[in-house]
């Protein structure tokens, strides 16, 4: 997964287009609802695409999309990509309506935002009501023929339970990872994490 900000904040494009050419493994491109980001998607061809809210101000993202915002452009933006055989995620908040309203935009897939949820769990907060929000949206997605997703803010702990969604097929952990790493490698990371999913 990589994100293409509209700040280039994370990556270039030159990146984007080295990267989709080198990898072997799939590429799942990150971007904003905007049309410049979706003439970079079309012209790479990555194998996904996961559209994400974004703000200049912002030091990562703070929530899921608001689909009645970009209501029409988002669908005609799922629409353009989906002819090129590139399978498109929407980030969402855990909220029945908006996976509703991703299903009726024809979106392949949801990601529901877990920065809520993580954030309560690490100030060791009550974060049962958020995670039960969770479940539902991965439950009505999965039912709704979705595949389902969940990431922002996961480390170890938040990892294990969330993990235990069975509606939730794909985890996406980047920040955490990259900094534990620093400490004791990506390999036994990468390791430990598969070890607390697979409990």
């Amino acid at each position: 997964t990589v994100h293409l900000r509209e700040d280039r904040r994370h990556i270039r494009d030159y990146d984007v287009k080295k990267i989709i050419k080198k990898l072997k493994i799939p590429v799942n491109l990150e971007i904003a609802p905007t049309y410049e980001m979706l003439r970079i998607a079309l012209r790479n061809k990555p194998d996904y695409v996961c559209i994400v809210p974004e703000k200049r101000e912002e030091l990562t993202t703070e929530g899921g999309l608001n689909l009645n915002k970009k209501k029409f452009f988002i669908k005609k933006m799922i629409r353009s990509l989906k002819n090129k055989n590139i399978r498109v995620s929407l980030f969402v908040e855990p909220k029945i309506k908006d996976i509703l309203l991703s299903k009726k935009l024809f979106a392949d897939c949801v990601e529901i935002h877990t920065g809520k949820y993580c954030k309560l769990l690490n100030d060791r907060k009550n974060a049962k009501s958020e995670f039960i929000k969770i479940r539902k949206a991965a439950q009505y997605a999965q039912n709704a023929g979705l595949n389902v997703h969940a990431g922002h803010g996961i480390n170890y702990k938040s990892a294990y339970f969330i993990s235990k969604i069975k509606n939730i097929s794909e985890l996406n952990i980047g920040h955490f990872i990259v900094a534990e790493s620093l400490f004791i490698g990506l390999k036994n990371t990468i390791r430990k994490f598969k070890k607390i999913i697979n409990k």
